[in-house]
């Protein structure tokens, strides 16, 4: 139960990850080796805007910070996410040129996912999970920073925010979020130079800025024993780490 106390880190989608950027670096000297044929789309990057969109996968956990609140017939409840479900996500993408190495991109979206919460009652056998079902609008806008073109290969990172807001239709459950939330955003990845189109493999890992547990719940006044999982915490903020293929 000790375990309970620590906040999820996604261990599993940070290593999934890191095998597919290790995978794109692969594929990226690949495709710079001396005697290549003759670069793609050579003048792509000098055009003042980029459209296109992306598709793609990411996994949601949330961090709890756990108070200590002990009820009192001796209850303290503990509440972690132990595992990750993949979810989709697609959007458009507007991609504003300022600079040789520097972009600005929109690409406002869809994010489709769930994660299940698991409690649990550190002095006792009491158990519940809840699953959480989420369909984020999602408004992220990034500065792109590039490397060098090598062939039909450039390398970038990316800094950014993203705010989102959960349509998804609610219910009264033991714990509650609130609609809107913002991220700090970080990401890599490689532009590829195709004959016809640009494609972006990205990683990007967000990390939430915002309480989003709802503390207030004067739905559960008539049922304070499942108040207590609320209580319990004394905030919760969201992480995602999204996996994209832009189309530009």
């Amino acid at each position: 139960m000790s375990t309970l106390y620590s906040n999820i880190v996604p261990g599993k989608a940070i290593s999934i990850a890191i095998a597919v950027m290790v995978a794109m670096l692969a594929a990226f000297p690949a495709s710079a080796r001396p005697g290549d044929k003759i670069e793609n789309r050579p003048y792509a990057d000098l055009k003042r805007w980029h459209l296109g969109f992306s598709v793609g996968a990411h996994v949601q956990d949330l961090s709890f910070t756990h108070n200590g609140y002990l009820s009192e017939d001796g209850q303290r409840w503990v509440a972690e996410v132990p595992g990750f479900s993949p979810g989709f996500c697609v959007n458009v993408l507007a991609d504003l040129r300022l600079h040789r190495y520097f972009n600005l991109r929109l690409s406002p979206g869809m994010y489709f996912g769930s994660k299940t919460v698991e409690m649990a009652d550190y002095n006792s056998d009491l158990r519940a999970t809840q699953d959480v079902k989420s369909a984020y609008v999602t408004v992220p806008i990034d500065l792109k920073v590039s490397g060098d073109r090598m062939r039909n290969a450039r390398p970038y990172v990316t800094l950014g925010g993203m705010a989102t807001f959960d349509v998804s239709k609610k219910r009264s459950e033991a714990l509650m979020f609130n609609t809107a939330d913002a991220y700090l955003c970080v990401g890599m990845g490689v532009d590829l130079y195709l004959p016809f189109f640009k494609l972006n493999p990205e990683i990007k890992f967000c990390f939430g800025l915002t309480d989003i547990l709802r503390h207030d719940r004067p739905d559960l006044i008539d049922d304070p024993l499942t108040f207590r999982m609320t209580q319990s915490l004394s905030k919760v903020k969201s992480n995602m780490v999204v996996l994209t293929f832009n189309f530009e």
